[in-house]
């Protein structure tokens, strides 16, 4: 596989939101492992603070991670905070095992402004279920929202069955 192209001309600088998905080396299930699903998510929240961008939603499916993040400062890099993410949890996950954590490049969708922000959340959040991962909506270890809660969520499944 290779890179994913880039917007040509789009800067990823500044107040938008992206749905990122990145998957593991060989689609290595790695995240079938609470702690090792826990550590990455800390990564993934340190370094949205230090990059200034909120975790609206994620989801770590076992080989593959999905999140919509969004830029909080006109100056938030999506490219840099995405980079230092795979960096960071990549270097932890070898401290603590063998074996690479992420695949080359990612894939990212820029959200548009008219777009639902919380259909997108809801979908990401909605995955395990649909995988058959688990019985209930939002009833996975490995996920959560900084902006909705699991019953705004569901709600937003609800009244949009095609999620």
């Amino acid at each position: 596989m290779g890179r994913a192209l880039r917007i040509s001309g789009f800067d990823y600088l500044g107040p938008y939101a992206y749905f990122l998905t990145i998957c593991t080396f060989e689609r290595f299930r790695w995240f079938a492992d609470d702690v090792c699903a826990r550590e990455v998510t800390a990564q993934l929240l340190r370094t949205s603070i230090d990059y200034r961008f909120e975790a609206i939603a994620y989801c770590f499916m076992p080989d593959h991670l999905h999140a919509l993040v969004a830029g909080l400062a006109v100056d938030s890099d999506f490219r840099r905070f995405t980079a230092m993410f795979k960096q960071r949890s990549a270097f932890d996950h070898l401290r603590r095992r063998s074996g690479r954590l992420w695949q080359e490049g990612y894939f990212e969708r820029t959200l548009r402004e008219d777009e639902d922000i919380v259909a997108t959340a809801a979908y990401i959040v909605g995955n395990p279920l649909r995988a058959g991962l688990c019985d209930a909506f939002g009833d996975y270890p490995h996920l959560a929202s900084s902006r909705y809660t699991i019953e705004q969520l569901r709600e937003a499944i609800q009244t949009k069955p095609s999620l």
